[in-house]
């Protein structure tokens, strides 16, 4: 026969369980928010673990995120190599030598693509265009520059015009940049699309009129179209 008081035992059992489980939420939510934690330890947590999981762009002030290991685009030249960013061209002076020397012989280079399958005639028109481009562009300068004095060589001396090839535009697109680098003046031709070929192809880049031995340097290595 069961003791008359068990039930209350039981019902003490209970009653402690119930307060331990009350207690121990509480507690926990307490010490999660740092009621029941050090005023330093506190501050710890919440400066290195309350951070967002992703931050917004939108949040990032532009002004204050420049990099310290990549050129400032917007600066311009002197203000990189003032930064330690850039520096010149150990052979800028021998270039300048060069364009002014008017002893050595200018030439034009025209860099033909042959994977379009352009016809002769459809090539000699882009060629056409390609040079007076490279002219146009020469002539646009002041013309007490040496960018006009290089053109007038060019003309004395006989207007000298070379065709070579390449077979992709990418190798094209290189070797611009390769001749702008150099301060060469480099035009690419891109053609409107009404005969042949797709509008917005680049046919032929024009490189110079330049001194030949700066020229060589691009377009050296190519074979004679």
């Amino acid at each position: 026969m069961a003791s008359p008081d068990q039930p209350t035992q039981t019902g003490m059992i209970l009653t402690t369980a119930l307060a331990s489980v009350v207690t121990g939420y509480v507690f926990g939510i307490y010490t999660a928010r740092g009621y029941l934690i050090s005023p330093a330890l506190a501050e710890e947590r919440r400066k290195y673990h309350n951070d967002p999981v992703e931050s917004e762009e939108s949040d990032v002030d532009e002004d204050d995120a420049t990099l310290d290991h990549a050129p400032n685009w917007a600066n311009g030249l002197d203000a990189d190599m003032r930064q330690g960013l850039k520096f010149r061209d150990s052979g800028v002076a021998e270039k300048r030598s060069l364009m002014e020397d008017t002893s050595e012989e200018c030439k034009l280079v025209l860099v033909v693509r042959t994977d379009l399958g352009m016809t002769k005639g459809k090539i000699a028109a882009q060629c056409s265009h390609a040079t007076l481009a490279c002219y146009k562009a020469l002539a646009r300068a002041d013309p007490s520059s040496p960018e006009r004095k290089l053109l007038a060589r060019w003309e004395r001396f006989g207007q000298a015009k070379i065709a070579v090839q390449v077979k992709s535009q990418a190798e094209m697109l290189e070797l611009r940049g390769k001749a702008r680098a150099m301060g060469l003046t480099a035009e690419v031709i891109q053609d409107a699309g009404r005969t042949q070929i797709e509008a917005g192809s680049m046919t032929v880049l024009g490189v110079g009129p330049a001194p030949k031995s700066l020229v060589d340097k691009v377009t050296g290595g190519l074979k004679l179209l």
